[in-house]
């Protein structure tokens, strides 16, 4: 498999595909799942990209479908087997947000709100060790270390030399008093979040307390765009035990909404800088 194959991105583009068909053919979900003799979800599954999709389901999907031309048979079937390959991520073992890396890894942005925490792509290792330490107490130190180290991989993204991730955060002012680690971790951190912030493609912006209510209130939220046109926004959700993604344009346009509205009532970027600065010298008291 060529490196640029992201299986991810292949099963979410095939999964468009084989729902772009279905819709031609005036058909439902419901239907498509009854002809086949599967259930309804497994069609829901295989259209949202969220399961692995094999070369004989897209051989009948296509049979459901009547698709003549078989060179867009053919076509479909080659991303079949480029969307089972694993992606880098897979040599970590089981990883519960891996869905969420292997759409960061294609991303050509990255929007996000955090408002209890530094966001991942920008927290040192002795950091995100605290942090994963005191997030999950009953984690063997071995699964500490995978979570680190696949963290720590996932940041590559952003220090690539050519076409790195451009990266948005907003962070609570929340996130620069939660005590993670003791005061050195918390100081080295924050001055690693201004190093960063310096970087050309990469802005952040503290929302601080005295904004008072505003439309991040019900929690973290991510939103990743791609270059490829075919390719279409998600807004991702993190959750204890699983993971929501949200793609239709209503619901990705108002997240964006409220993006917008968090930036504005942030900080802006040298006062961020200087506010962040300041939560640094506090811990070096």
């Amino acid at each position: 498999m060529a490196s640029n194959v992201n299986p991810t991105v292949r099963r979410r583009r095939l999964g468009q595909e084989l729902r772009r068909l279905r819709e031609l053919k005036g058909m439902t979900a419901e239907e498509v799942a009854e002809r086949l003799l599967v259930s309804q979800s497994k069609i829901s599954r295989l259209e949202n990209g969220r399961r692995s999709i094999s070369q004989r389901d897209v051989r009948d999907l296509c049979g459901v479908y009547e698709v003549e031309d078989q060179r867009v048979v053919e076509s479909l079937m080659e991303m079949a087997r480029d969307s089972r390959q694993q992606g880098w991520w897979h040599a970590f073992g089981d990883i519960p947000y891996s869905v969420y890396i292997g759409l960061e890894t294609d991303a050509e942005s990255l929007r996000v709100y955090e408002p209890q925490l530094v966001t991942g792509l920008l927290q040192t290792r002795a950091y995100a060790e605290a942090l994963v330490q005191g997030a999950l107490p009953e984690t063997s130190a071995a699964d500490i270390e995978k979570r680190v180290q696949v963290r720590m991989r996932r940041q590559e993204r952003i220090t690539a030399e050519h076409n790195p991730l451009r990266l948005w955060v907003v962070l609570d002012q929340a996130a620069l008093c939660r005590l993670v680690g003791n005061r050195l971790v918390m100081r080295e951190q924050l001055e690693y979040l201004i190093e960063m912030s310096q970087q050309p493609h990469i802005t952040v912006q503290v929302l601080p307390f005295e904004v008072g209510a505003h439309p991040g209130l019900n929690g973290q939220y991510a939103i990743l765009e791609f270059a490829d046109a075919a390719d279409s926004s998600v807004v991702y959700l993190e959750g204890v035990t699983s993971d929501l993604y949200l793609e239709k344009a209503h619901d990705v346009q108002k997240y964006a909404v409220m993006y917008e509205h968090l930036r504005a009532q942030s900080l802006n970027v040298e006062q961020s800088r200087q506010f962040i600065a300041d939560a640094a010298k506090e811990y070096a008291r």
